[in-house]
């Protein structure tokens, strides 16, 4: 179990924990279709960096080709090749435009619509796991997400083995601790800020879900780029696999578009919930 600890906490990019920090929008004036929520604000890791990591001293950055092959604006720091779950989350609560990234320096009437702190490798420290501090800031709508199978990416599946199985069964038992301490740190919030509304996001349900309903996964282990053996992300300026409809993953330990597109809408049921 130690060894198998050890490696967990050296993976520098599927651990994921995800907060949307939302409140309730005023009806607008004219009857115009506005946003669902005034404010949007995300908290994680790679699997929602929009580009907080392109000007850091790190090797975990994607702002090169072909990541954002599919994306409007090309290779924005996006682990994917296209939207990532929380870009497809905010379209969906009706954002106009993309949050900013913290590093894109956001003005203040950017930052009144909300910011994106989420950064590749990105872990959870006491500083940044006390969800207490926020409610202290201000939030009042949060919704949390859990770890997902990541025994499952082809990372861990290609370096540890699966003895049969179609994941790494032995990683997937080390999340569920995790994912159960946050339902009950969950639970806490609730009881202690009843003023405020907190949701949690099952990513294990959504992925599972999500795969089930688009049979045209037809390729579930192995990336759509070709990655690299050390870090798992896509080698520079490579050409990709044409059908990244078929593929689950985009590169060693994120998933597609197409497949963020999927399992985000599972999601939202949550988040509609504690709006």
């Amino acid at each position: 179990m130690g060894s198998r600890r050890s490696f967990l906490q050296s993976c520098s990019c599927p651990l994921s924990l995800f907060v949307v920090v939302v409140a309730l929008a005023a009806p607008s004036a004219d009857g115009s279709r506005a946003a669902r929520v005034p404010c949007y604000f995300i908290f994680g890791d790679s699997l929602y960096d929009s580009g907080n990591n392109n000007n850091l001293n790190t090797s975990v950055k994607v702002n090169y080709s072909p990541y954002g092959i599919d994306f409007p604006a090309g290779p924005t720091g996006r682990f994917s090749n296209g939207r990532t779950a929380a870009d497809i989350i905010g379209e969906t609560l009706g954002f106009k435009d993309f949050i900013p990234p913290f590093a894109s320096n956001p003005d203040d009437r950017q930052i009144l619509v909300g910011v994106n702190y989420a950064s590749g490798s990105a872990g959870i420290l006491v500083q940044s796991g006390k969800q207490g501090r926020m409610y202290e800031l201000g939030a009042r709508k949060v919704a949390l997400a859990g770890i997902s199978n990541i025994g499952c990416t082809p990372s861990l599946i290609a370096t540890v083995g699966t003895n049969g199985a179609p994941c790494v069964t032995s990683v997937n038992q080390l999340v569920a601790p995790f994912n159960i301490g946050l339902k009950s740190l969950i639970s806490q919030l609730k009881s202690a800020h009843p003023d405020a509304k907190f949701g949690y996001l099952d990513t294990i349900r959504a992925g599972i879900l999500a795969s089930q309903v688009f049979a045209e996964f037809k390729v579930r282990t192995t990336p759509c780029c070709q990655v690299s053996t050390v870090t798992g992300l896509c080698l520079p300026n490579t050409v990709p696999c044409s059908q990244r409809q078929s593929y689950l993953f985009w590169d060693a330990f994120h998933p597609t578009e197409l497949a963020n597109r999927l399992g985000a809408p599972i999601l939202l049921p949550v988040i509609q919930r504690i709006l």
